[in-house]
């Protein structure tokens, strides 16, 4: 998939969705190449549009003795070669000003702002000038509307290349919710819209230190992303969430991924002739 197919998905050309999937972190070469290879042979045969994400290096942990990743150059390198032999597009998370330029150099195709760091004016700046895709996920403590304004210093450093992605609303300590009402307003902005349905159903500040979740409603909340009208999905996925270095409590079994999408299939199709009756 080249990635103006995102832009024309976005101008309602195709009855398709776009997928950003892959597992949390970059594991291990062998692990990480086999998700995205089974990702990619998964997406092929559904003609969904697929960018693989994978987090070179995981910043934002709760307790310092997580898992953070391999190390910044062979996590990225990986993904290099990963992009290069599957022909895949590649999205990866994004801290600081430098490491826009150094995953750039990579070719990383899609560089992703945190949640927590969507306000952050030199970081955005400095992803735009890279002339990248830019995903900025909403934090947790905006409303969407104010999205506007993360778009905005992107934009105004002379790059429209932009996704904006929702992974809930902080609601109390622990909890998340997600607000459909979100997704029309932010698709207000011009820009692809894309629901990250596994973050969302996470349980963050659990008494363990480890990010709680609740993937038995993975399909849920995708099903009503669809339904919705987003643009894309953002699924985290593994062989065996359970053994999974990095979120594996809100991820969904990879093996359950090509069932999924085959009911949001039907789903879209619902959704584009239910359009097609207002015109």
């Amino acid at each position: 998939m080249m990635l103006e197919d995102i832009e024309y998905l976005k101008q309602g050309k195709s009855g398709s969705f776009f997928l950003i999937a892959g597992p949390c972190v970059v594991e291990g070469e062998q692990i990480t190449y086999e998700i995205a290879s089974k990702l990619k042979a998964i997406t092929d045969r559904l003609s969904i549009p697929f960018i693989f994400k994978a987090s070179y290096r995981k910043a934002n942990r709760s307790k310092a003795s997580s898992f953070t990743g391999l190390g910044d150059k062979k996590a990225l390198s990986i993904l290099s070669t990963i992009r290069e032999e599957l022909k895949i597009p590649i999205v990866t998370d994004i801290h600081n000003i430098d490491e826009a330029q150094l995953a750039a150099s990579y070719n990383i195709d899609v560089l992703q702002i945190p949640a927590f760091l969507c306000r952050q004016t030199d970081l955005l700046e400095a992803a735009a000038k890279t002339g990248k895709y830019v995903n900025i996920k909403k934090g947790q403590f905006l409303s969407p509307g104010s999205m506007k304004f993360a778009a905005e210093k992107v934009k105004n450093a002379g790059n429209n290349r932009i996704m904006l992605t929702d992974r809930g609303t902080q609601f109390g300590y622990t909890d998340l919710i997600v607000d459909f009402r979100s997704f029309p307003e932010m698709k207000e902005f011009g820009y692809p819209v894309v629901l990250d349905v596994t973050h969302s159903l996470q349980q963050p500040n659990q008494s363990s230190g480890v990010t709680g979740g609740r993937p038995n409603l993975i399909s849920t909340m995708a099903r009503a992303g669809i339904a919705s009208g987003v643009d894309g999905l953002f699924m985290e996925t593994h062989p065996n969430p359970a053994k999974a270095l990095s979120d594996g409590a809100n991820m969904l079994r990879l093996d359950l991924m090509e069932g999924i999408l085959n009911e949001l299939i039907i789903i879209k199709d619902a959704v584009n002739k239910a359009n097609s009756l207002r015109k």
